[in-house]
């Protein structure tokens, strides 16, 4: 904003809402996280199929003051997900008609219905049929 502006850096960090602090030193990860990030970038490549809430679950006992928003976010930073897996799709087979009915009790069809008396109770049924009959 300063080059592209004539602008001040006392009023560009006041237009921003950043403080002249934060502008003149951006934020450094401490060894801690670097060490916390490491450990996450090897766990998620010897499982592959752990996102990150589970390999929060491994980082538990090692680094029990980290929380699963702070995983996430490295997580995210280190470009990892895990890979979507592509629905099989199988070819479509031929439809066949349905057999008409040939004599009773041959085919049977079935299905729910559902009604309401007059005083707002339901009343539901199950209904069977002969196809042929």
């Amino acid at each position: 904003m300063l080059e592209l502006t004539m602008l001040r850096e006392r009023r560009a960090c006041r237009l921003a809402g950043l403080s002249r602090d934060a502008f003149r030193h951006p934020p450094e990860q401490t060894p801690a996280t670097h060490a916390l990030s490491a450990r996450i970038i090897e766990l998620a490549q010897v499982r592959r199929r752990f996102g990150y809430r589970r390999l929060h679950d491994l980082l538990r006992p090692e680094y029990p003051a980290v929380n699963h928003k702070k995983v996430y976010r490295l997580y995210r930073e280190a470009n990892l997900a895990v890979r979507r897996r592509r629905k099989v799709r199988r070819p479509p087979s031929e439809r066949q008609p349905l057999s008409s009915a040939t004599a009773p009790n041959a085919v049977w069809s079935m299905d729910f219905v559902s009604d309401a008396l007059a005083n707002g109770r339901r009343l539901k049924c199950l209904t069977v049929a002969d196809d042929f009959t």
